[in-house]
């Protein structure tokens, strides 16, 4: 079984790779809006914040170190949360790119993707017939042919630069079964050590579908490989957030929302806010009588090296 855990930990994932501009204008797009939109999810009870970087101008993603500078500083001021830079970069980076951030701002945490794997945007563009930006179509086509890459090569190198040179742990995003035995392999080979964060995400075109069944059979197999060394978390796309996070909720398992996974709030409304879509899982969380941990208490259960070596 997962780490007994007294608390739950919300984590925010304000932004992200994936969705883009067009598709909502609560979207944040430059650092002033990152900054905001990271600090308002904190204070209504995201105690790890999950970020991206953006071009300013038009919202592309970007791996720019200089772009998650003009907004880190303003989140660590503002807030005690813990701050966990993505790896995952967006779907025109190599990982090289997708590497420069982190490796450059030494974070607490990381995300860690636990596996190559087709990573499919591209329904998405038939949604839309008018863009705000001529970017958008072709980015969202392009993952039409594209594999998002992370090979053990790629793994082991993250692991030795940003694990052990950097001192960051990582969010272990699991988008299928075989990506939970990728990890126990890195663990068996004891190039990561517990206790192990383990996001387990659904719904992403390429990966485990979105049901019950699923995130029933995911936790099972998690279980069976890391026993109590693990905290499980679990992130559903679209539609399917606030469903599969209440009921990880009531198993015990952390959750993740964000507009980063879901741009609503609920069925055909927008949400207006990471802050709006923290609230609401607070609340269902706190419906099930159970607590949201604070950043300090999620410092001591995922044993993080504290704000303080951070490099920004």
């Amino acid at each position: 079984m997962a780490k007994p855990q007294k608390k739950i930990i919300i984590t925010c994932a304000v932004t992200g790779a994936i969705h883009t501009p067009t598709m909502s204008p609560h979207l944040p797009i430059t650092p002033a809006q990152i900054a905001a939109e990271s600090v308002a999810a904190a204070q209504a009870g995201a105690a790890i914040i999950h970020l991206h970087a953006r071009e300013p101008q038009d919202g592309r993603p970007t791996p720019d170190p200089a772009v998650f500078r003009q907004f880190l500083p303003a989140i660590k001021a503002q807030t005690d949360a813990v701050i966990n830079i993505t790896t995952g970069g967006g779907h025109n980076m190599t990982v090289q790119e997708r590497l420069r951030a982190p490796l450059e701002l030494a974070p607490e945490m990381a995300s860690f993707n636990m596996g190559s794997m087709n990573f499919a945007l591209y329904p998405m563009a038939a949604r839309h017939s008018t863009f705000l930006h001529a970017w958008e179509p072709q980015y969202l086509e392009n993952t039409r042919d594209f594999i998002f890459r992370n090979t053990f090569k790629d793994m082991e190198y993250t692991l030795e630069h940003l694990g052990q040179g950097c001192g960051t742990r990582f969010e272990f995003e699991c988008y299928d079964i075989g990506h939970l035995y990728n990890l126990a392999h890195l663990r068996d080979r004891k190039l990561v050590t517990g206790p192990l964060f383990v996001q387990s995400i659904f719904g992403i075109l390429g990966g485990i579908g979105a049901d019950v069944e699923n995130l029933l059979h995911m936790k099972r197999i998690a279980d069976k490989l890391f026993g109590d060394d693990y905290l499980w978390s679990v992130l559903a796309a679209g539609r399917h957030q606030m469903g599969l996070c209440t009921a990880a909720a009531q198993m015990g398992g952390n959750v993740r929302v964000g507009l980063e996974d879901s741009l609503y709030l609920g069925k055909g409304q927008l949400a207006p806010s990471n802050a709006a879509q923290v609230t609401k899982i607070r609340g269902i969380v706190e419906s099930l009588s159970l607590e949201v941990a604070t950043p300090a208490e999620v410092r001591d259960m995922l044993a993080l090296k504290g704000p303080s070596t951070v490099r920004f």
